[in-house]
């Protein structure tokens, strides 16, 4: 057995996630002025549009209160909008706006870049593989 066979996949997980969250924050979001949790509240939003602020706090595993937080600055920024009131008493869906989807398509290259500096050391196939086993697992 390897030295790093037994280390716990929570804690492996954590570390590519926090090293990835630290190379697209830095070299990524900072230049456009937006945050982690704004950014994946917009590819939340560019995937499933329409989502209120309870569903995508429970997507991110944040409070409703955060959540609603980012979605707020981000319409202050013109981003996303929602609907002042809906008809059916339910909650308010938010759509990413024509800007929001221009600065979240400005985001992809720099992103896949960011993947491939922290990734960069596995074979092409063995970032496939990584990416269907973690996109299986969510």
């Amino acid at each position: 057995m390897g030295e790093r066979d037994g280390i716990p996949l929570g804690y492996l997980l954590h570390r590519l996630a926090s090293a990835l969250r630290a190379d697209v924050t830095t070299a990524v979001l900072e230049p456009l002025n937006l945050s982690f949790p704004q950014y994946i509240c917009m590819r939340l939003l560019s995937r499933q549009p329409g989502m209120s602020n309870a569903d995508l706090a429970r997507d991110v595993m944040v409070s409703p209160q955060a959540m609603n937080m980012v979605v707020r600055s981000l319409q202050e920024r013109g981003l996303v909008s929602r609907p002042t009131a809906v008809t059916s008493g339910r909650a308010l869906p938010a759509e990413l706006t024509r800007d929001g989807r221009a600065l979240l398509a400005r985001t992809d290259d720099g992103i896949r870049d960011a993947e491939q500096r922290v990734l960069g050391s596995l074979s092409e196939r063995d970032q496939r593989d990584l990416r269907r086993i973690l996109s299986a697992l969510s």
